[in-house]
């Protein structure tokens, strides 16, 4: 456990939104945690203590996410695991003080492991992206590689979770090579991380008032716009009840099936953006 580091770039992002703070029950067992401008989930019931995290919030937020724990499943309570969508700075900021504050394993996709293990740092923030101003200051976001060293492993190759019989893990690239979604098929309910989210977040105004409208993955840290699409086709077909993204609140019902059926089908016109170093002709058709 020593071995783990953060990658020379991490620091503090004077970012936040106005939902910063605010715990959401989606369902008995699924809360949904704002962390500033990003969503930590809990999944597990409350009176059980046996629950998972998903994502590990911004940077200096473990003492926040710790005290949401315990606040959710009483003191000292901790999870099985934690399991990763992805490996961006947003998702994983508190990730090392809450490994250690634990002793908890990480899980995440094969693909994304050089990103969590010092090997491989992700392409750099495109802060030319159309969309508003925190795409423009998305250069000064870190994107260097942390290193969880024998902590984290790969989630099984068969699509299961180890300590979450009832999800499986679905493979949504585009944002990132290793992304995954959660999806539980008893009642539909889906964990989409950045694959999708629902709230415009190039957007300063959007993301501070949190106003609610689906698009794509977050543009100034997209690289593959093919892969993105066709992993947001995949995940409208599962057709899913309830859906908690990476930023912005959680979508339901009609609204839900709706909005993500149109970004499904327009993708091209809602999610990529015109112009930016990542966006190819190709992608615009």
């Amino acid at each position: 456990m020593d071995t783990m580091s953060y990658g020379d770039d991490y620091k503090y992002i004077p970012t936040t939104s106005a939902t910063s703070g605010i715990g959401l029950e989606v369902l008995p067992d699924l809360y949904c945690y704002n962390v500033k401008i990003v969503n930590i989930s809990l999944i597990g019931n409350p009176d059980t203590k046996d629950f998972l995290l998903v994502d590990a919030g911004m940077p200096g937020s473990a003492n926040e996410i710790i005290t949401a724990t315990e606040k959710r499943f009483g003191s000292s309570s901790r999870p099985k695991a934690i399991i990763l969508t992805h490996g961006h700075f947003d998702h994983v900021g508190a990730i090392l003080e809450l490994v250690k504050h634990w002793n908890v394993p990480v899980f995440a996709h094969e693909l994304e492991l050089p990103y969590l293990t010092g090997i491989k740092s992700y392409p750099d923030p495109d802060p030319t992206v159309e969309g508003g101003l925190i795409a423009k200051i998305s250069s000064l976001f870190p994107n260097e590689p942390i290193n969880l060293g024998e902590q984290v492993q790969a989630l099984p190759a068969d699509g299961t979770i180890p300590f979450l019989p009832a999800f499986h893990w679905i493979h949504t690239p585009g944002h990132t090579p290793g992304h995954v979604s959660f999806f539980r098929e008893a009642d539909r309910s889906l964990i989409a991380g950045d694959a999708f989210v629902t709230v415009k977040q190039e957007s300063l105004y959007s993301v501070l008032t949190q106003e609610q409208e689906i698009s794509g993955p977050p543009r100034y840290l997209t690289p593959d716009w093919t892969a993105a699409w066709n992993s947001v086709r995949k995940l409208e077909q599962l057709n899913p009840a309830v859906a908690i993204t990476g930023h912005g609140l959680p979508m339901e019902g009609e609204l839900l099936k709706s909005n993500l059926q149109k970004l499904s089908n327009h993708f091209d016109q809602i999610a990529i953006p015109d112009y930016g170093k990542y966006v190819k002709p190709k992608d615009l058709h």
